[in-house]
């Protein structure tokens, strides 16, 4: 199959370009520096040059391919209104491609965040949050899921809070960001508050599979630890840094603050039993060990 990736030389994204090429797959990426298409292309990908906010280009790549996988999101969401930005960014991006793909049959995967239900692991079949700092991604995905009544085989692969690779990456990621800027290894509220994560590795197994054999209108939880404690993740990042570890208000983790302070563990038993989903690389704990001071 020939692909069309956005956002292909990010965390998630280049994992996933990695294992397109690996299994017999070939790639049009989208690339909007001199940078990103030279990594790219140093991958084994082609390169279409463009940005999130040119939709003739999305419109171009995926016309040019048998599949879309989606997965690019705006760098700066430090500020609320910056966040907005980017959700509606990343709205008018997968309507255009949609579009291009309806009545065709072709797949286009798209990502989201795992949803969270009061009091239990979210599952698949729990939908995503329309309201609040991020329910325009949500209300995004359904649009696309809808999709499937028009010929697309549209579905989207759920994320944890943290998709992890080398000790990078993710809210985990975020948290020893501000580490190192603040001095403390800090957690918003008690910290008993759980997050699921994935290697970034196994995510990219689950877009590929995603994309070659789900049902349209489908959602696949990318979770491979259910719910890890913030703070036992910001003991291993103290650790790893030599800082203390302490409770910090949420209000210094700015649009995302509330988002930190929820418990919101997933499941991922459906994925694993419906698609052939099995995680074999290390959990989030065992890959902060890769932090270097």
């Amino acid at each position: 199959m020939h692909v069309f990736v956005t956002g292909g030389t990010g965390t998630i994204g280049s994992a996933v370009v990695a294992e397109l090429l690996g299994n017999g797959h070939t790639v049009l990426a989208l690339a909007r520096s001199d940078g990103s298409a030279h990594t790219l292309e140093s991958a084994g990908a082609k390169v279409l040059r463009g940005d999130l906010a040119d939709l003739d280009a999305l419109r171009s790549g995926a016309a040019q391919c048998d599949g879309v996988i989606s997965l690019a999101f705006g760098r700066d969401y430090g500020s609320p209104d910056a966040l907005a930005q980017a959700i509606a960014e990343e709205s008018a991006a997968l309507t255009a491609l949609g579009q291009e793909l309806i009545g065709s049959d072709r797949p286009i995967v798209t990502v989201s965040g795992t949803p969270w239900v009061p009091g239990r692991a979210s599952t698949e079949a729990d939908p995503l949050p329309t309201d609040g700092p991020v329910g325009g991604r949500g209300r995004s995905v359904n649009a696309l899921l809808d999709l499937a009544s028009r010929g697309v085989r549209s579905t989207a692969v759920r994320m944890p809070r943290t998709v992890h690779n080398e000790g990078q990456g993710g809210f985990a990621g975020l948290l020893t960001d501000q580490a190192r800027r603040t001095g403390v290894a800090g957690y918003p509220g008690d910290g008993t508050q759980r997050w699921p994560a994935v290697h970034a590795l196994d995510a990219a197994v689950l877009f590929r599979l995603a994309l070659e054999s789900a049902p349209a209108g489908t959602a696949w939880h990318a979770v491979a630890d259910e719910g890890d404690a913030v703070r036992d993740i910001a003991t291993v990042i103290g650790r790893r840094l030599g800082l203390p570890v302490e409770e910090v208000p949420q209000e210094n983790f700015g649009p995302f603050g509330p988002i930190f302070a929820m418990d919101q563990p997933a499941s991922s038993t459906h994925t694993r039993e419906a698609l052939g989903w099995h995680p074999t690389h290390p959990s989030l704990l065992q890959d902060l060990e890769n932090i270097q001071p």
